[in-house]
């Protein structure tokens, strides 16, 4: 579903943010929720050239990558009106930097309210662009976000901020592949500043 089909056809919608927006939206939202999507899991396997790294030297995003076995947990916001229009023109800007996002539509679980989930956007970025840095290990991804910065921030900032939204949001939740790298990239920190 294009983002221009659904801006026609909602007066409210769910936006599911599973990196960066879980604490930087940058639009304007009604309310917005904590709580998991089935289905995908998370993972820094998507480049970043602008927000978080340069051409040289490429950041690490998340992005999902399907797995039935799995969930994310994340943030949905409820835009209604007007701010469906400027939410999805400001995220197709913000996505099409990083370039090779596609949208879907997906149940959404609020965290602790029982009944039917809610219709969520999440934008996932696919294997087929050029910016698509695939699996490697903790290590490997740790230590190139150690040391990436872009226009927006560091690296380092991007998957500190992230564990610690998992962390006091969803303490229940062990996201191993999340608190590995962030592990691993602390570890290069420390490293490089003992070398200092």
């Amino acid at each position: 579903m294009k983002p221009q089909d659904i801006i026609s056809a909602k007066a409210s919608l769910w936006i599911f943010g599973y990196g960066s927006l879980v604490w930087k939206p940058d639009f304007k939202y009604k309310r917005s929720r904590v709580g998991f999507v089935n289905g995908y899991k998370r993972r820094f396997w998507h480049g970043d050239n602008f927000h978080r790294g340069n051409d040289e030297l490429p950041g690490r995003v998340v992005t999902l990558i399907e797995d039935d076995d799995e969930c994310t947990w994340g943030v949905a916001f409820e835009v209604v009106g007007s701010q469906v229009e400027e939410a999805l023109k400001y995220l197709n800007v913000r996505e099409a930097v990083c370039g090779g996002y596609i949208t879907r539509m997906v149940d959404f679980f609020p965290e602790g309210e029982s009944g039917s989930p809610v219709k969520a956007l999440l934008y996932v970025a696919t294997s087929d662009n050029p910016l698509y840095l695939g699996p490697a290990s903790p290590e490997e991804i740790g230590a190139q976000i150690a040391v990436c910065k872009g226009k927006t921030g560091h690296n380092l900032e991007y998957l500190v901020r992230l564990a610690e939204f998992m962390r006091s949001s969803c303490p229940a939740v062990e996201d191993h592949h999340l608190y590995s790298v962030e592990a691993a990239a602390l570890r290069v920190v420390a490293c490089l500043l003992v070398v200092q």
